[in-house]
């Protein structure tokens, strides 16, 4: 076993232990254990107003139990953070709510990466094929960017199931945090701005609006990939 891999080894066994020792706290204390569950139940109700009160009930910690909301939910659960983003401009203003929520989902965007990269791609591997990550990867490279800012702009869209994949390929950490930090700046301070000001219908209408954005994004990413792969055949013909 080489020095590299030897390392990579050791970083894998020290994830499983921590994975291990979260596990065990949360079924092992209650208290953690009905706060964790109370916190999937708030989240799984999609209500801004349920995710507002219970953040709002901390106080002074608000802004801390925000942050590691918005990390926790970007780990472990494939939920969009956008309740997390509309919820800290309504209770701290647009412009503070958008700076926490941009700080907070950067730091989870980078956990999900790394956690990725450590478990590596022969882990990958096994549970799929070589040819399979390759093709991932060099979609990454291609697109990489726009994949990142339409996942940030569509709210029902996780954005941890896109930084695990790119952790799972060769993209460099750099290229995908500053990717990561752009594609979702436009978002963040449009929910932020938004979220500030609106509820109920209002809301949902500027959601709506924000969807058929992204979705206008999402036409053109695919225009390209048919563009590509229709000059790809005619290079080859």
């Amino acid at each position: 076993m080489t020095k590299v891999q030897s390392e990579a080894s050791k970083k894998r066994w020290l994830l499983l232990g921590i994975l291990v020792v979260c596990l065990a706290i949360y079924l092992l204390v209650p208290s953690v254990r009905d706060w964790i569950n109370q916190v999937f139940k708030m989240f799984g109700t999609g209500n801004f107003e349920e995710v507002r009160k219970f953040i709002d009930s901390y106080g002074g910690y608000a802004a801390a139990i925000s942050f590691f909301l918005m990390v926790l939910t970007a780990v472990i659960a494939p939920l969009p953070a956008f309740l997390i983003t509309v919820t800290n401009a309504n209770l701290f203003g647009w412009w503070q709510g958008a700076i926490l929520s941009w700080s907070s989902a950067m730091v989870g965007a980078a956990l999900c990466f790394y956690i990725a990269r450590i478990l590596g791609r022969d882990v990958v591997i096994r549970f799929t094929t070589k040819r399979g990550l390759e093709s991932i990867e060099n979609f990454f490279d291609r697109y990489g960017m726009q994949t990142i800012l339409v996942a940030r702009l569509l709210p029902f869209m996780s954005f941890d199931i896109v930084s695990y994949a790119a952790g799972f390929t060769s993209m460099g950490f750099w290229g995908y945090f500053i990717a990561t930090g752009i594609g979702q700046l436009p978002a963040t301070l449009i929910y932020s701005y938004v979220g500030g000001m609106l509820t109920g219908g209002a809301q949902k209408l500027v959601t709506g609006l924000l969807i058929l954005f992204a979705l206008s994004v999402l036409i053109g990413l695919f225009r390209r990939i048919y563009t590509d792969r229709k000059n790809k055949k005619k290079a080859l013909n």
